[in-house]
């Protein structure tokens, strides 16, 4: 079977990803085959918009397959670095698309899945939908764009990056990440309609058709208390700041964060600073690919994937164990260390 399903009904062109028993993971391979449904569909005058969707019952997309790059030997683990780099080249290709690009984020939408929806410029969100950039939580950081994502609109994607808690849809479109919520049962005949039109503008009235009405979620409701405390400089503030709040939300949030890689969290925070500043999604990605690369010698990257996917016994042995021990340098090392990338973003002109 083909993990990437490509086909034209009219003037449409859909992109399908067909692992639906990994939770349709990404592979170098299906990253290839969409760019090249992609620049296909971008290049055909004929066509006027493109469906994003996953196959199976689960979820859009649950990221890249993280268990591949654990089972590398060690001397092999930088091929994982081309993996990055064409994934990162094809979010940026995403988000400067000219024409329609809808999403369909049904159910769970992690990491690289994000990277493959969130960019786009019609995202679609229902009841199933479960969103995260969970990495902190094996040792990594918010790539794929994630921090370019989750630093435009305040406290609420900040913690979304540090924490990796997964949210509904609501928070989804609050932090900017989604669009339009639709009832899941909906879905067949939106897309039966959607796949019909002949025009592009036709493709955001339709979906408006269609939208329910997005309350707030549990993240949205707490957008001040984010906002006030994500403004800390450091993650150990954070942290004190969310603990002397002295609500139930603020306590579990602490907790939260305080379960992630310490190196992780240091490395992200850095990033999303950068991130506040940074002029484009571009640079934002140039930095994520340097840091992702620096960190394929770090130890909690590998123990962080050995404790969530291989082993499954969620009680990773981060180290350095405490934020109180991870030296900064070692943290700029991560950010600025290495040669510089190089990433090709192409014109859609």
């Amino acid at each position: 079977m083909n993990d990437i399903l490509v086909a034209r009904t009219r003037n449409v062109g859909s992109i399908a990803l067909n692992r639906p028993k990994a939770l349709n993971s990404l592979t170098l391979d299906m990253v290839r085959e969409f760019r090249r449904a992609l620049d296909s569909f971008g290049a055909d005058h004929e066509i006027v918009a493109v469906v994003a969707t996953g196959e199976g019952q689960r979820g859009f997309c649950a990221g890249g397959d993280i268990r591949a790059l654990y089972e590398l030997r060690s001397d092999a683990r930088d091929l994982y670095q081309t993996f990055w780099r064409e994934e990162y080249e094809l979010n940026a290709r995403i988000s400067a698309f000219p024409k329609p690009y809808v999403a369909v984020m049904d159910g769970i939408v992690m990491g690289g899945g994000v990277g493959l929806s969130a960019h786009g410029n019609l995202r679609i969100v229902t009841e199933r939908t479960r969103l995260a950039m969970p990495e902190t939580g094996i040792g990594f950081i918010p790539d794929v764009g994630g921090s370019w994502l989750l630093t435009r609109n305040g406290g609420v994607g900040r913690f979304m990056a540090l924490s990796g808690e997964t949210v509904g849809p609501h928070d989804a479109i609050f932090a900017g990440l989604a669009d339009v919520l639709v009832d899941s049962a909906s879905l067949p005949e939106l897309l039966a309609l959607l796949r019909e039109i002949g025009d592009a503008e036709e493709a955001r009235p339709l979906l408006a058709r269609f939208a329910k009405s997005s309350g707030l979620g549990a993240l949205s409701r707490s957008e001040a208390l984010l906002r006030r405390v994500m403004a800390h400089s450091s993650v150990e503030r954070i942290i004190a700041a969310l603990e002397m709040e002295g609500s139930d939300f603020a306590r579990e949030a602490a907790a939260s964060i305080s379960k992630r890689s310490p190196t992780a969290l240091k490395a992200t925070l850095q990033l999303l600073r950068r991130a506040a500043e940074a002029p484009s999604l571009e640079t934002c990605l140039r930095q994520e690919f340097r840091t992702a690369c620096n960190m394929l010698s770090t130890h909690d990257l590998f123990e962080g994937i050995r404790a969530a996917v291989i082993d499954k016994d969620r009680d990773p042995h981060w180290s350095p164990a405490t934020l109180a021990e991870v030296d900064e340098a070692s943290v700029k090392a991560l950010l600025d260390g290495g040669a510089a990338p190089e990433l090709a973003f192409r014109s859609w002109t």
